[in-house]
């Protein structure tokens, strides 16, 4: 027992020593989440027997973020891991340009990884950044922007260098040593004819000369990268010679002078000096967007002349061969028989259903070929009428005119009219706006419901106007200020509209509520003043004048807040107060408001509550009872006096007798 009583601490340090281990680990284990979000980006990853912590990344850019074409140029990525343990870790690297991957390498060495670009370029140019995944753990470096600058001057070359016109020549146009995504730009003379965008640093072109002459050729390129694009210098500049060919189109045009409308016309368009076959040539005559004809060497095209533009009539007659164009135009000036009609109206206004007068006329004609007698007319919708006057009432509703003026087979119409005819106005409706309390100023509105604006509206008191208001817009209210001293006073009101000479609608006579504010309450008592004793019931009567409803408000004394409040379309409430009391004494007065937002307050009433009469007998029986008492001690005592000084003598004459015996 002894042996085992020496070991037993031994055995519980033991014990005691596991356990805190393994309290050591857990606690490891649960504090190892938090020092990750303590650490800058970094992470605490606890394996088995590992733990690490990522504690930066870097990238930096060699020589310099700012270098000149041709530069050896080295992105070095250094990550800083602090760990336990020999465990090797496999570090993943990315790296990053403008948002997207460039390069991914997974590696074990602790060395830092390095990404060389060789000869940079100008597309090189943008923001990189590189990160690091170690397990489930990653971190990402700042970006550092790289800026390469200088560009390889464009070179071209031409498969041809004499050329007929029409003929294809193919252009090359390279970049020596760029890389990336280009744009070629290809130029004749000053004009940019193409543009490729290729991933390689050489670009075709087709070009086909469609006139004579000596032609610059040139071009240039533009390296696209993410934020900017950079443009190359201009290339060398190739002449081609291109020979005309001797061929071109003749238009032709009868009569070419003194031509009025309705004349006919004939246009011909041929093609001079050609030697080629007619299966080789086009042939296109037109009039404006208007097609007239079509063929090969030679087209015509009979019309009737029409004075379409004072400028005239321009044809044109266009060869195409290939994509080889030339063509000739030709404006012929056509006269005008009769100018376009105009149509008015009169008069300027109109009301539904009143006569009007549609005037159709051509200003102008020419007095050589036709007279204005010759000049016909007719208007839409009423198209068997044929004078210059059309006389009719005026429609309902709005509604579109036309008129055509017609002579030698020469139609010409008019402008749409439109014919709005204006709607009388409607017996206007008087109301008030808001409220009408006597002695204040209120609003009367006047709306006719039906009526072309402008609208006028007047508004009358006993057949006399006030005032007059133009009502202009839809949105515009006639509203008239007005002020009303005896509630009678607001049926001498009304109001007028009109919106033409002739006619004008009368309202009715206003009628509407006239509030009257309340005058000064007068306040009562029942029963009076002199009467009132405790244990009656009270009755306080507020009696006003003014329009219901009526709110009444009971105040005692000088409180600020009342005692009672209510509502009533009588003028005059009363309040009970039963089983009167000493508390109930005091001031009194109430208030009184209607509608008119005016408050009056009434006299204050002194009320003192009396004593009643059993308690005033109570007390008077109480009174006389303690003096009877009172008196009654006082004969006791009195009595009691004079009994004592007579027998004073003879108990001392007994005093001394006992004395002598006992001595």
């Amino acid at each position: 027992m002894s042996r085992l009583a020496l070991r037993s601490p031994l055995t519980s340090r033991r014990s005691s020593s596991s356990f805190t281990h393994r309290m050591d680990l857990l606690l490891l284990l649960l504090v190892s989440p938090l020092l990750s979000s303590y650490f800058h980006g970094g992470s605490v990853v606890n394996g088995q027997q590992h733990t690490f912590i990522i504690r930066s990344v870097n990238l930096s850019v060699k020589p310099s973020s700012d270098v000149r074409r041709d530069t050896n140029v080295t992105l070095r990525c250094q990550a800083v891991i602090s760990s336990t343990g020999q465990e090797v870790l496999t570090r993943e690297y990315t790296l990053y340009k403008d948002e997207s991957v460039v390069y991914t390498k997974k590696t074990s060495s602790s060395e830092d990884f390095v990404f060389p670009l060789p000869g940079a370029r100008v597309s090189n140019n943008g923001r990189y950044k590189c990160k690091i995944k170690i397990k489930n753990q990653n971190m990402m470096s700042d970006s550092k922007k790289l800026k390469v600058t200088g560009l390889a001057d464009p070179v071209l070359t031409l498969s041809k260098l004499n050329v007929q016109e029409g003929e294809e020549v193919t252009a090359w146009c390279s970049a020596p040593g760029e890389t990336g995504s280009i744009y070629f730009h290809f130029y004749d003379n000053s004009n940019e004819s193409h543009v490729e965008r290729v991933n390689s640093n050489q670009a075709e072109a087709k070009f086909s000369f469609s006139s004579s002459g000596s032609h610059q050729v040139h071009c240039s390129y533009t390296v696209l990268i993410t934020a900017d694009s950079i443009k190359s210098k201009q290339s060398n500049m190739v002449t081609v010679t291109v020979r005309e060919l001797n061929v071109t189109p003749d238009l032709e045009v009868s009569p070419h002078s003194k031509i009025f409308e309705g004349d006919p016309l004939t246009v011909w368009c041929t093609v001079q000096n050609s030697s080629l076959g007619p299966e080789n040539i086009d042939l296109y005559l037109s009039q404006g967007s208007k097609l007239l004809k079509q063929g090969n060497t030679s087209v015509n095209h009979s019309m009737v002349a029409q004075a379409e533009s004072p400028d005239g009539l321009t044809f044109e007659c266009r060869m195409a061969m290939g994509n080889i164009m030339k063509d000739v135009t030709k404006t012929v000036p056509v006269s005008e028989l009769f100018s376009a009609p105009t149509l008015t109206i009169s008069p300027a206004e109109v009301f539904q259903r009143e006569p009007m007068a549609l005037t159709c006329r051509s200003e102008t004609f020419a007095p050589e070929r036709i007279r204005r007698e010759d000049i016909t007319y007719t208007i839409d919708p009423q198209p068997q009428q044929t004078s210059e006057v059309f006389k009719m009432r005026a429609p309902f509703i709005d509604l579109n005119y036309t008129c055509k003026a017609q002579a030698k087979g020469i139609e010409k119409h008019s402008r749409t009219l439109m014919v709005r005819p204006k709607v009388d106005v409607s017996v206007p409706k008087i109301s008030v706006d808001g409220r009408v309390i006597v002695k204040q100023p209120f609003y009367i509105h006047c709306q006719s419901d039906v009526g072309s604006l402008p609208i006028n509206y007047t508004l009358y008191r006993d057949y006399e106007p006030v005032h007059t208001i133009s009502v202009q817009r839809p949105d515009q209210k006639a509203l008239f200020s007005a002020t009303v001293y005896q509630p009678e006073e607001i049926y001498r009101y009304m109001c007028e509209a009109s919106n033409n000479h002739k006619t004008s609608q009368q309202s009715r006579r206003l009628g509407a509520a006239v509030i009257e504010p309340v005058t000064i309450p007068t306040l009562m008592v029942v029963p009076e003043l002199t009467q009132l004793k405790e244990g009656d019931d009270v009755y306080l009567i507020c009696r006003v004048n003014g329009t219901p409803p009526i709110t009444f408000k009971w105040y005692h004394d000088d409180k600020t807040s009342p005692f009672n409040t209510s509502t009533t379309n009588r003028n005059a409430i009363d309040y009970r107060v039963p089983l009167l009391s000493s508390e109930h004494g005091g001031t009194y007065y109430c208030e009184a408001s209607n509608h008119a937002n005016k408050i009056t307050k009434s006299n204050k009433v002194l009320i003192v509550v009396r004593m009643a009469q059993w308690k005033k007998a109570v007390i008077g029986g109480t009174c006389l009872m303690m003096a009877s008492m009172l008196l009654l001690v006082a004969c006791v005592l009195y009595f009691r006096s004079k009994r004592g000084k007579r027998e004073a003598p003879t108990e001392l004459s007994v005093l001394r007798a006992l004395n002598q015996m006992t001595h």
